[in-house]
């Protein structure tokens, strides 16, 4: 059987649904580089869906592994307390489908390259 592998962008969300425009952006990009990897977009607060939306929606689409990305600059308080069980709680809805939780995307070295890039020509 072979394995899909989706991804949720997951995002702590804000009042102004224009905040979430570079997070559909990304989740663009990635269907542009990837057309073979479903990606949702999820978000604790303020924005729909939630993240048991969003894996239900990979599923339905065929993934059976899922890995839910922090689209957050630090692993701060949420990433090490709430995501987590969120994570966990989606997983157990869904037998034989793996849901994994990345490192924040602002922790990872190509992201704090293209951030120092990015701020050297400002």
């Amino acid at each position: 059987m072979s394995q899909m592998h989706g991804i949720v962008l997951f995002g702590h969300g804000a009042r102004d649904p224009v905040w979430a425009g570079p997070m559909q952006r990304t989740a663009a990009r990635i269907a542009e580089l990837s057309p073979e990897m479903p990606v949702e977009l999820a978000f604790m607060e303020f924005i729909e869906p939630v993240l048991d939306v969003a894996v239900d929606r990979l599923v339905a689409r065929g993934a059976t592994r899922i890995t839910v990305v922090p689209v957050f600059l630090a692993q701060g308080g949420h990433l090490k307390r709430d995501v987590p069980a969120l994570v966990s709680a989606a997983a157990a809805r869904h037998a034989g489908v793996s849901v994994t939780l990345a490192t924040a995307a602002g922790e990872a070295p190509e992201v704090i390259d293209a951030i120092a890039a990015y701020a050297s020509r400002c």
